[in-house]
C-alpha cells in the first residue's frame, strides 16, 4: 500500500493541492488551538493549514514521499510539522494526548477500520474534538461515472453516518451529515462526491 501512496506523491505536483480540505478550514479554526493529531495526511496541506493556526501538529502517513512534500509545504509557509511515517495498527501515541484529532479522507480498509477509529479515540483527550470528513456509501456511483473524484473502489471501505455514529459513540455530535458536494483538490478529487461529516466532541465517559 505505502508503494502505491508513493507513487501518487513522489512528482513536484501536489496530488490534492496545497490548499486545506473546505470542510476542515471551516471548522478547525473555530477551536482553541492545542496539540492535534493528523492522519493520513499526505502531503501536508491540512496539517500545514492546522499549524498556521497555531496548532502543534503530529502528522502520519504511510508514504515517505508524501511526508517530504508534507516537510518542504510547511518550510514554505514557516510552519513545523511533526511527521511520522507508518500505519496506524504499529504507531503508538501517548493516551489522552491530543486536543483534537483531523481524520480528512482517512480511509482505512473494511476490515480495520472501526477498530482503528476506536485506537484513536484512546489518543483523545476527553473533551478532545474530532473533525471528519470521507466518502459515503452512496459516492461509489460517482466514481462509476467519473473516476478523477477519487474515493475507495469497494463500497465496503466507504462509510455511512450509521457507522460514525457507532465508531464514535462517547461523543457528543456537533454535526453529523451526508452531503453531496463539489470537489477541486488537486488532480484526485475532481468532481461531485457524497461525503459524511462529522464533528464531535470526547464526552468524559
Amino acid at each position: 500500500m505505502s508503494q502505491k501512496w508513493d507513487e501518487r506523491y513522489k512528482g513536484t505536483e501536489f496530488a490534492y493541492g496545497t490548499a486545506p480540505n473546505a470542510f476542515f478550514k471551516e471548522w478547525l479554526p473555530k477551536f482553541k488551538p492545542g496539540a492535534i493529531l493528523m492522519p493520513a495526511d499526505g502531503e501536508g496541506r491540512n496539517g500545514v493549514f492546522a499549524a498556521q493556526l497555531n496548532w502543534k501538529v503530529t502528522s502520519f502517513d504511510l508514504s515517505t514521499e508524501g511526508q517530504m512534500k508534507a516537510l518542504q509545504l510547511a518550510s514554505e509557509n514557516n510552519v513545523n510539522l511533526h511527521y511520522v511515517v507508518g500505519n496506524l495498527e504499529a504507531l503508538e501515541f501517548e493516551k489522552e494526548s491530543f486536543d483534537a484529532i483531523g481524520l480528512i479522507y482517512a480511509h482505512f480498509s473494511a476490515e480495520t477500520k472501526s477498530a482503528l477509529h476506536k485506537k484513536l479515540n484512546e489518543y483523545l483527550k476527553p473533551g478532545g474534538l474530532i473533525i471528519f470528513e470521507a466518502f459515503s456509501k452512496n459516492h461509489i456511483a460517482f466514481k462509476k461515472e467519473n473516476p478523477k473524484v477519487g474515493g475507495p473502489d469497494s463500497i465496503a471501505d466507504l462509510f455511512s453516518t450509521a457507522e460514525i455514529a457507532s465508531d464514535f459513540s462517547n461523543y457528543e455530535i456537533v454535526l453529523l451529515e451526508e452531503e453531496e458536494i463539489r470537489l477541486n483538490e488537486g488532480k484526485f478529487h475532481v468532481g461531485t462526491g457524497a461525503v459524511i461529516r462529522f464533528v464531535g466532541k470526547k464526552m468524559n465517559s
